[in-house]
């Protein structure tokens, strides 16, 4: 059965979505989702009718003294394909300023997994797979751009993790 990628990341925010502090993040929303979706390997990304996610509630759990946690879930075809658009140019402007708009987190944000072609994740998955990443490392079962493992479909050993591209690290 072919495998496509979920990918989850979340960011607790530095003040509500209505806050003027947050107005640049907000007006990025709507190009930032469209790149995602004219990029190559795009498959998926959950969204409201509103067209974005931020009024999906999930991670309550993880809130802790922030305005509340958005998530940003998404289906790629490959690694990658979803490392070619994080680290895009307009992505990647995007990224430098997270530092004004979210809370700095210690523990894991984001993480990956492999999902059977047409599967559409749910948050309940994506919370599972971003506590395993927390307690486990990089794993199969969840892990990171930085330290992926190969699709089912390659016949790879899934215990042999792949070193991420060097200049995929965002400085910011």
């Amino acid at each position: 059965m072919p495998h496509e990628l979920a990918q989850v990341n979340i960011a607790r925010l530095a003040a509500p979505l209505d806050d003027p502090q947050l107005v640049d993040f907000v007006a990025a929303l709507d190009p930032v989702n469209a790149a995602a979706e004219a990029a190559p390997g795009f498959v998926w990304r959950l969204q409201t009718e509103d067209g974005d996610a931020t009024a999906i509630r999930a991670f309550h759990w993880d809130v802790g003294d922030s305005s509340g946690v958005i998530v940003n879930m998404s289906v790629w075809r490959d690694v990658d394909s979803l490392a070619a658009f994080v680290h895009g140019e307009l992505h990647r402007r995007v990224l430098k300023r997270r530092r004004e708009w979210f809370q700095r987190m210690s523990e894991a944000y984001t993480a990956c997994w492999w999902i059977p072609a047409g599967h559409r994740p749910a948050t309940e998955e994506a919370e599972e797979r971003l506590l395993h990443l927390r307690s486990h490392g990089p794993a199969p079962y969840a892990f990171t751009l930085r330290t992926s493992y190969p699709s089912p479909d390659t016949g790879a050993t899934p215990q042999e993790p792949v070193r991420g591209a060097d200049d995929w690290l965002c400085p910011a």
